[in-house]
């Protein structure tokens, strides 16, 4: 594990980017962006395009080590290269910002309340592949979608057997168990999901490391039990389909969090603007996105 890397995730002012989008949320995010499907014919030439606005978002003067603590990726992504070097490098080397890589291959169909992640069947090969190019740490992502005991219980548990197995490859997991800010029941899914991480993290051996990312709960500082925990490098914040303006109004109550947007972050970008108004909208998104992330309201 590289030491400075670990304490500049775990203990240093800022945010962690959410820049993952793979081949199921790409398309959304590249509509967002102002390309449209009629721009692309296959996955191939989709995952270009959407690289183009990766590359855009990385050499961007806005985006730097200053503040984006994390970047966090989709292995198309990590495969290839910025300003011609392998992406990963080119985040630390250039931009002092920490590499990470998103490893689940999706959601399984809801029971109990939940949607499970799919088997991931390739998650040897992708932290082999991550460990060649210099990566943190890694990122998988479940969903609750109602207040049900047996459902989340069966999230965590999963979560945690492959959190195991990215730690032994020497990686650090972050955990994302989404709770839907549209569920009927959410204030009771965040509590049920308090508890289950709880019990989870307490059975870790003194030496684990591991980030939580969870939705910003109806309680400010509901996971603070846990970012105090020394096993918890960092409690992350997910927008969740909130606006910018709401994500960073809920995140600047929470103590316990910081953020790690994705659409939030990129909200007002398009291809079609001029370096000048892409590199402004930017740093307005990212300096509001560092200010809830550090200061907090009373």
């Amino acid at each position: 594990m590289n030491e400075e890397q670990r304490e500049k995730v775990a203990s240093a002012p800022g945010f962690f980017a959410a820049l993952d989008q793979s081949g199921g949320s790409t398309p959304k995010a590249l509509a967002e962006y102002g390309v449209s499907a009629a721009r692309y014919r296959s996955e191939d030439e989709m995952f270009d395009l959407v690289h183009a606005m990766r590359t855009r978002v990385f050499t961007s003067p806005a985006f730097g080590g200053t503040r984006v603590l994390a970047a966090i990726q989709f292995l198309q992504t990590m495969e290839r290269t910025v300003d011609g070097m392998p992406t990963s490098r080119y985040l630390w080397e250039r931009k002092n910002v920490v590499p990470f890589l998103k490893v689940d291959l999706g959601l399984a169909a809801q029971a109990d309340g939940v949607q499970l992640m799919k088997p991931i069947s390739t998650l040897d090969d992708q932290l082999e592949r991550a460990s060649r190019q210099q990566v943190f740490g890694t990122k998988m992502r479940s969903v609750i979608h109602d207040a049900d005991e047996r459902g989340i219980s069966a999230i965590v548990d999963q979560q945690f057997e492959y959190a195991s197995r990215i730690s032994d490859a020497g990686l650090v997991p972050i955990i994302e168990p989404e709770v839907s800010i549209v569920s009927p029941h959410k204030r009771e899914a965040e509590e049920l999901l308090q508890g289950a991480l709880v019990k989870q993290v307490q059975e870790l051996p003194a030496s684990a490391a591991i980030i939580l990312k969870l939705t910003i709960p109806a309680e400010p500082g509901l996971y603070g039990v846990l970012a105090a925990d020394p096993r918890v490098l960092r409690v992350l914040a997910l927008s969740g389909g909130y606006s910018r303006d709401e994500a960073c109004q809920l995140l600047s109550r929470d103590p316990a969090m910081i953020a790690s947007f994705s659409r939030a972050l990129l909200e007002g970008l398009t291809e079609d603007q001029a370096d000048e108004q892409f590199n402004a909208t930017l740093e307005t998104s990212v300096e509001q996105i560092y200010q809830a992330s550090v200061i907090k309201q009373g």
